[in-house]
């Protein structure tokens, strides 16, 4: 779900990396979210066959019969108890807007409850949400038809879900170890930080994600550094598909909606207007190419009024001469990073936040290409020669939502 910062294999508290927000603009273009996200996933999902459909009935009085996908396993309330140790303390792992996530335990195979260590067991993330939040629903709801229906290497998996008589709605995920990239960026004490070779890793399977969503006419709408989980190998999938809105249709450029997303990360058209497209995420993706640059969170009230997003901090450095990109750079790295890869980086970043979204580069013929090139041996060679005295790497190192208005000043908090 949108602001669900799931802490999958990370501390037990979750924290959003910046104030989440919702405001209405253009009220009258905008429709039921459990209406248009039903549909929008059928739009979005196509390909060469549609998948099955199962009717799952939404347990509130009044809500609607929605159409889940039959891949999905519906799990009963009675299996993820036993999966959880009837959600006890030892699987909990963290906590979010919209309810708590606990770890749990399911067959391979069977995906029956299991016990750890048992043979074919393999361990699931299992987000709770909360009863009495409607808005919650509307996630979740938008969350199955999506994850239902879309498939690929860079998108979190969904296993199933739990929907029965008593209002309960669950959600079952395979587990990220290494849990949000924004733990592993913004978490300091003893934790080493991410390898520069790591992050560019990072950035393209990122890319990679939300290139294959704009193929099928998806719009994430929520990325953010908290919304990107790692794998055992540091393998980036995106999560939290609560937001997820299917794309302009009939050669339109943008569709109208509600302005939901988090502050710092969303396009300044979209915060504006409410007109939302594909470069929306562009610009979500360039926010967080600078936080895989700089090590620093995408609003942080602490650098003052003028220089609290991310965005206003960095671009006077990044606009002006290619040599000032080193100033913006994550000190923790120590300077081991080849220095061209860095100014080419931060020269994708800068035309991925253009104001003017027409502007933007395309994820899939600009902005991934540009991306690839950096893992090739030979561009990391290049990089090396023009700047001896720092380390090349290109390989992968084995090594909130929308509840406040949008206002400038608007304080971030926990979740």
């Amino acid at each position: 779900m949108g602001n669900f910062c799931v802490c999958m294999g990370g501390s037990a508290k979750c924290a959003s990396a910046s104030a989440p927000f919702e405001s209405k603009v253009n009220p009258r273009s905008s429709t039921s979210n459990s209406n248009s996200n039903s549909k929008a996933s059928r739009r979005g999902s196509s390909g060469p066959e549609k998948p099955q459909v199962a009717e799952v009935q939404a347990a509130a009085a009044g809500e609607e019969v929605a159409e889940v996908p039959a891949s999905l396993k519906s799990f009963s309330m009675a299996d993820l108890r036993t999966a959880t140790k009837n959600f006890g303390s030892t699987s909990y792992l963290g906590e979010g807007g919209f309810g708590c996530v606990y770890k749990g335990w399911i067959d391979e195979a069977t995906l029956a409850p299991a016990r750890p260590g048992a043979t074919n067991a393999m361990m699931v993330a299992i987000k709770k949400l909360k009863k009495e939040s409607f808005q919650g629903h509307r996630e979740w709801l938008t969350e199955v038809t999506y994850l239902g229906d879309l498939h690929h290497d860079n998108l979190v998996k969904l296993v199933g879900y739990c929907s029965d008589s008593d209002s309960n709605k669950l959600l079952v995920y395979e587990y990220m170890p290494r849990g949000s990239l924004e733990n592993h960026l913004f978490r300091r004490g003893s934790q080493p930080p991410l390898p520069w070779s790591t992050r560019v890793a990072v950035a393209v399977d990122v890319a990679r994600g939300i290139a294959f969503l704009h193929s099928r006419d998806v719009i994430f709408r929520d990325l953010k550094s908290s919304n990107v989980l790692l794998g055992p190998d540091h393998r980036a999938k995106l999560s939290d598909f609560g937001l997820a809105r299917a794309g302009p249709t009939g050669g339109k450029s943008h569709v109208s909606t509600r302005v939901v997303g988090t502050r710092g990360y969303a396009a300044p058209e979209y915060v504006a207007t409410g007109h939302l497209s594909a470069k929306s995420d562009v610009y979500g993706f360039g926010v967080v190419l600078l936080e895989l640059m700089t090590g620093r969170r995408a609003l942080d009230e602490s650098r003052g009024l003028a220089s609290e997003l991310l965005v206003d901090w960095a671009m006077p450095m990044l606009q002006g001469e290619r040599r000032k990109v080193i100033r913006v750079m994550d000190t923790r790295l120590g300077g081991q990073y080849p220095k061209r890869q860095a100014q080419d980086m931060a020269a994708l970043a800068l035309r991925c936040l253009q104001n003017d979204p027409k502007s933007r580069p395309s994820m899939a013929d600009d902005v991934l290409p540009s991306l690839q090139l950096l893992l090739q041996p030979t561009t990391a060679a290049k990089s090396s020669s023009s700047s001896s005295s720092l380390t090349t790497t290109s390989s992968r190192s084995p090594a909130t939502t929308m509840t406040t208005p949008v206002q400038r000043g608007h304080r971030r908090h926990h979740r």
